[in-house]
């Protein structure tokens, strides 16, 4: 999976982690993960855990696992899941991690396993159909995706400073044939004025292929 920042200084990497004391580990930070790991230590306990993602939003950079021991939950950053080759992480998914004590408790440190099997995901997710009706006055112009929440069914689209911002709701979305939208994204849209201010009509990605990746 190439290099994940990280550099051990034990021969053959991480150890297996018995049912005794916690393996320890030394590091060597080298390229700071987005500073997930700000003022790790030289050396630090790793601890296998095995738990169910109790949610995680790509949007704010981080979630929380629930462990199946009854610990307190672990802090998942999204640096530490990219890392390690997953894009997101669904409520549900069954999960195994070497974590870390932190000053505020446990942090993953690298995701071993994932199995979204047992995942809820974003379609099955969605909020009461409101019946979002929206007569565009605009033709279909660029815009940037500024915040979006799947959990809670909407989000914000911008078409440059000195613009009103344009609500987008899950069910626009998923006329159009998509499920999620990152920020940053760029994309297309008609909009008009709604309830919620200006708010899109019409949506489709900036490449014209509906439908988004999740994994």
């Amino acid at each position: 999976m190439g290099s994940d920042g990280f550099e051990s200084k034990k021969p053959g990497g991480i150890p297996a982690i018995g049912a005794g004391r916690p393996a320890v580990v030394e590091y060597t930070h080298r390229d700071g993960i987005g500073g997930a790991f700000t003022g790790l230590g030289e050396s630090a306990n790793l601890v296998e855990i095995t738990g169910v993602i109790k949610w995680f939003d790509a949007s704010k950079g981080y979630g929380f696992i629930v462990p199946d021991n009854g610990s307190a939950d672990v802090l998942l950053h999204v640096t530490v899941l990219r890392r390690d080759g997953f894009q997101t992480a669904y409520e549900g998914a069954r999960i195994v991690v070497e974590c870390m004590q932190r000053a505020k408790g446990y942090q993953a440190f690298r995701v071993v396993s994932m199995d979204e099997s047992t995942a809820i995901h974003p379609a099955q997710m969605l909020p009461p159909r409101t019946h979002v009706s929206v007569t565009p006055t605009s033709g279909l112009e660029r815009a940037q995706v500024k915040w979006f929440n799947r959990l809670r069914g909407f989000g914000f689209l911008t078409c440059g400073e000195g613009t009103p911002d344009i609500f987008v709701h899950m069910e626009t979305l998923r006329r159009y044939g998509m499920t999620e939208l990152r920020p940053g994204q760029y994309v297309l849209v008609r909009f008009g004025p709604g309830s919620k201010g200006m708010m899109a009509a019409e949506i489709q990605p900036e490449n014209g292929a509906p439908g988004l990746s999740s994994h």
